[in-house]
């Protein structure tokens, strides 16, 4: 939510004043300045013919604006305004409420008053709303509604008003100095739970324990404290150090994946929110945010190398449960302004893989070429598990299934080989039914025998 408040007449200096009846006279609608030159026109014609009446006239149109002008510009009352967004992170083609106040804070009512607040074109028409007269220390609500199947970051405001006098001669715009900003992610489908290899306790879990003891002789004591379960007093320990020592609990581990996103320009072809890229984006919004959900720790990483929630901590792994809806509200906000990179290969995402890319691998890729065909076979190396989303560039390109065929199944064999479950993404697909093949795919794999590279073993099951 955001606030201000604005005077209609706001003290200061005398160079202020003189520079707000400019801005007041600038004010004059086309009415208020028709009736000035009518006026002006007629004292003309008065003085050439002699007309004492026309004269009086002519007074009287040009006096109208100019007073209301001075009405105006000397109406003293404050206002205050907020916005508020429901709500502020919304995926595309979703639609969010902006809800606007306006309160007079000060001891007159106000005028006829026009509310307007500027968006931009992609959310839709710039909304206006006409206020009537406000009592002191009243307030007003209206709301309207926002939608956008583009993703970004897209600003609010600044809440404008318009103060107009009662015969409309002349009409001010203020502006509050406040803005709001609505971020439209990309959409998350539901994925349906299908079990990981590697995952011990079986799908879902996604964390393993590694004991902090051995056995009774190799254990790790530390000092007690208070809440401690009398339970795990380790008696030994206790008389050795000549205090209360308790053996240290399980520490959970969690399983690690990383969520692979091709950005680069040559790899996609077309654009616009039906386009490969689009679909690349929404898949590793929905894998990362699915994969959080069932306890991973999950990290986005893209062409560039770079990673998200960040190399901070745990390579850019979150770091427990707790946080998991945070990062993944980071990971979308991440996705919501990510852009085509200039880069021509993969190489800064395989160094990073290659400095710690163990667990999952999940990759949405775009055209391969030969070269980048292998570097990515050999990122399947340090992962327990890989599964790769290859979009058929040719076929988004020209919006028919199997265009690029022959050169889209020499580059998925070959990531095959290297022990990826690899699946082809055409117009139109659906990642939930890939999600679901994919499953399929790494059984039947694990029933042949997984395939041996580089002296590693792996499968999607």
């Amino acid at each position: 939510m955001t606030a201000g408040g604005m005077d209609a007449d706001p003290d200061g200096s005398e160079e202020e004043e003189k520079g707000a009846l400019r801005t007041a006279l600038a004010g004059l609608t086309t009415r208020g300045r028709s009736f000035l030159a009518a006026g002006i026109a007629a004292a003309v014609c008065s003085y050439v013919l002699g007309q004492a009446d026309l004269l009086r006239v002519g007074l009287l149109l040009a006096a109208l604006p100019l007073v209301c002008v001075a009405v105006v510009y000397r109406t003293r009352y404050r206002v205050a305004g907020s916005r508020r967004l429901s709500p502020a992170r919304v995926p595309a083609g979703s639609e969010a409420r902006v809800h606007l106040r306006i309160d007079n804070v000060s001891r007159l009512p106000t005028g006829l008053l026009m509310l307007q607040d500027r968006v931009p074109y992609v959310l839709g028409p710039r909304p206006r709303f006409v206020l009537d007269r406000v009592e002191p220390g009243g307030r007003r609500e209206v709301s309207y509604r926002v939608r956008s199947d583009l993703r970004g970051r897209y600003p609010l405001g600044p809440l404008q008003l318009r103060l107009n006098d009662p015969f409309g001669m002349c009409e001010l715009t203020r502006a509050f100095s406040a803005y709001d900003t609505l971020t439209v992610v990309p959409r998350v489908e539901p994925l349906p739970a299908v079990r990981l290899t590697g995952e011990a306790a079986g799908y879902g879990d996604g964390r393993h324990r590694s004991l902090a003891l051995a056995g009774e002789d190799d254990v790790i004591p530390r000092g007690y404290r208070h809440g401690d379960d009398l339970r795990r007093v380790h008696w030994r320990s206790t008389a050795r150090y000549g205090e209360l020592m308790v053996r240290r609990e399980e520490q959970p581990r969690r399983a690690h994946c990383t969520v692979l996103l091709d950005t680069r320009y040559s790899a996609h072809q077309g654009s616009g929110p039906d386009s490969g890229f689009e679909w690349a984006v929404s898949g590793a919004a929905s894998a990362a945010v699915h994969l959080l959900e069932r306890g991973y720790a999950v990290r986005l990483l893209t062409d560039t190398g770079s990673s998200v929630p960040g190399p901070d901590g745990g390579g850019g792994f979150t770091g427990s449960t707790h946080d998991s809806a945070e990062t993944a509200g980071l990971m979308l906000d991440t996705l919501a302004v990510v852009d085509h990179s200039d880069g021509a290969g993969l190489s800064a995402a395989y160094d990073v893989l290659r400095g710690g890319g163990e667990g999952l691998l999940v990759a949405f890729f775009g055209d391969l070429d030969e070269e980048q065909a292998t570097l990515a076979a050999r990122m399947r190396q340090r992962s327990t598990a890989a599964v790769a989303f290859v979009l058929d560039g040719a076929a988004w390109a020209r919006g028919v299934p199997g265009a690029g065929q022959h050169l889209l199944e020499d580059r998925l064999r070959r990531l095959r080989e290297a022990g990826w479950t690899a699946l082809p993404v055409a117009p139109g697909a659906s990642l939930p039914q890939l999600w679901r093949h994919a499953d399929t795919m790494g059984a039947a794999t694990t029933d042949a025998g997984p395939p041996v590279v580089g002296g590693m073993t792996g499968s999607w099951s």
